[in-house]
């Protein structure tokens, strides 16, 4: 699976790691920034990796700030995004299972990387439950096309 990974200057050691992480995954991280540790702003970064999922060049994408809320709420403005900040493993199941969610966020200042590559693992193999959700995610999807 192609997967957009992006930081901020918070996050852009964890996205190093993550990077590896998904490659030992057998996934291709396509990196779209930051590239170091200077001061930067995350929306520049969550655009460009929800475009790509967006546009269906890459599949998922994992997002990492400070928190992973900043993330989050920039990305979830593309329509077609469901970026989810994941906290653990259970909520990676759970914004899988439940809610399709197609963007992975975190935040580096409150997840040890340890535990960020524990939930990425589970994120990542977790499929969509479908049935009961379907529809849910069907309103989200509607929610979007209201906005236009």
């Amino acid at each position: 699976m192609k997967v957009a990974i992006g930081a901020d200057h918070a996050g852009f050691a964890a996205k190093e790691e993550l990077k590896v992480v998904l490659r030992a995954l057998g996934h291709q991280a396509e990196d779209v920034g930051t590239t170091g540790e200077a001061a930067c702003d995350y929306p520049d970064f969550a655009e460009r990796a929800a475009r790509k999922v967006a546009d269906g060049e890459c599949e998922r994408a994992i997002l990492v700030c400070g928190t992973g809320i900043g993330m989050a709420m920039a990305a979830n403005k593309v329509p077609g995004i469901r970026a989810a900040v994941v906290t653990d493993e259970r909520t990676a199941d759970l914004s899988r299972r439940h809610n399709d969610a197609n963007i992975f966020c975190a935040g580096a200042r409150v997840l040890p990387i340890v535990k960020m590559a524990e939930a990425l693992k589970v994120w990542m193999q977790t499929p969509f439950e479908g049935g009961r959700h379907t529809k849910r995610v069907e309103k989200i999807r509607a929610i979007e096309d209201e906005r236009g």
